[in-house]
């Protein structure tokens, strides 16, 4: 039997619904991962180094998919929970358009403004070419995967979380298969553009196949159809989402301010430790980042039907999840540090040890990130984006502290 938005959810029906957008994010993080894996391994530091130097700005153009998924998914679900399904696909129908006009707007900025980037973060030579040949490919995908993310929000506020699931599967393994094929078999010069040809193809199919979904008769709550310009609705899904959008750009900027220090003071190696420390807790993040995106419609549905006491018994069970699950990742990040590591530089025995090294300071903020995270999602579930807005300038914070104390381990070591 489907569980639906306006269920009543014991401990055992929120981890049903809720654990195929945990599998959703997970694996979203992986196969972002798998490029990381098939360049350093088969293409070279150099070549892995500029992948890690490019990609917070690539990730910094596609935040506003996550934006307009969570800010205007809390929109569209409290809609729904008001009763008003066909405001609710029109409020829909308009964050999915406005999403892909901004990413294909930005996909153009991007490639005008990625060489001065990259050289401003002090790259030259080989680095600097093969990180603006990687990142060039991967931006003409750029709108697509906006979409993808976004649909990775709406996909569980339509009630069709295993289709998001199936969705992300789909184009994570398109990812993995590409980058076998091509990194393994095309001469040494084209590898890390098979790498980026990989991604690029695996977005295009993970943002074309929800709106294809979406635009055609189905059987979820919400459909693409006719919308008009609201400029107050799209303001309150920004100012819902501008939390998540906000506490993404300022991770990817600290990042890519580690990254000019790293290369500065501790060479390639630093920035391949610090991608490496970025990848693998990505994949951690994504547990709870899941369990945040998929818990969220729940909550806007409850709230938009002002039934409270549901909302009381979400946010203790929520509360009691994520810190057994802080626990746990904290736990399992110190213990596979090294093998961890091994998966990604086991060819470079000086930039291990600097990887885990790193990566055992950094895996402490596992035990508060759960929190932080879930209580931005929940302020944001419940159209309150100034209170979701300022947990995630705490949580910046906290996320900076502990890059600070990983950054004097690498540049020491």
């Amino acid at each position: 039997m489907q569980i639906q938005l306006s269920d009543h959810f014991t401990m055992g029906r929120l981890l049903r619904f809720t654990l195929p957008t945990i599998a959703m994010m997970v694996f979203t993080s992986v196969y972002i991962v798998v490029d990381g894996f098939f360049v350093s391994n088969f293409t070279g530091k150099t070549s892995f180094a500029a992948v890690n130097l490019v990609m917070p700005f690539l990730l910094l153009l596609s935040t506003v998919g996550f934006m307009f998924g969570t800010g205007g998914s809390a929109l569209v679900a409290k809609t729904l929970g008001e009763g008003d399904r066909e405001k609710a696909n029109r409020l829909f129908s308009l964050c999915v358009l406005t999403a892909v006009a901004v990413g294909i707007l930005f996909a153009l900025l991007g490639n005008v403004l990625i060489r001065p980037f990259v050289v401003f973060l002090g790259a030259d030579g080989g680095l600097l070419e093969n990180a603006v040949l990687y990142g060039r490919i991967v931006l003409a995908s750029l709108p697509f995967f906006v979409s993808q993310l976004l649909f990775t929000v709406f996909f569980v506020t339509a009630e069709k979380p295993k289709l998001g699931l199936a969705v992300t599967i789909l184009a994570g393994m398109t990812n993995i298969v590409l980058d076998a094929v091509l990194v393994l078999s095309l001469p040494q010069e084209y590898k890390l553009m098979g790498a980026a040809a990989a991604t690029a193809v695996s977005e295009i199919l993970g943002g074309t196949v929800p709106l294809v979904y979406f635009a055609r008769k189905n059987s979820s709550l919400l459909r693409l159809g006719r919308t008009s310009f609201d400029g107050e609705a799209l303001r309150r899904a920004c100012i819902n989402g501008s939390s998540e959008f906000m506490s993404n750009v300022s991770v990817n900027i600290v990042g890519m301010l580690y990254n000019i220090q790293l290369l500065k003071y501790a060479g390639e190696n630093g920035v391949a430790a610090y991608g490496v420390m970025l990848y693998v807790s990505m994949i951690f993040s994504g547990i709870c980042m899941g369990y945040s995106i998929g818990v969220a419609p729940v909550i806007s549905f409850h709230d938009g039907a002002k039934n409270y006491c549901e909302l009381k018994g979400l946010l203790r069970k929520s509360l009691f999840l994520i810190c057994c699950s802080g626990l746990t990742m904290m736990t399992a990040a110190q213990v596979f540090a090294r093998t961890l590591a091994y998966v990604f530089v086991a060819y470079d025995d000086v930039l291990m040890e600097l990887t885990v090294s790193g990566f055992r300071v950094y895996a402490v903020s596992f035990l508060f990130m759960d929190f932080a995270v879930f209580g931005s999602g929940f302020f944001t579930a419940l159209n309150d984006g100034l209170t979701s807005a300022l947990i995630s300038f705490m949580r910046t914070m906290w996320y900076f502290k502990s890059l600070a104390f990983s950054f004097c381990r690498l540049s020491s070591a």
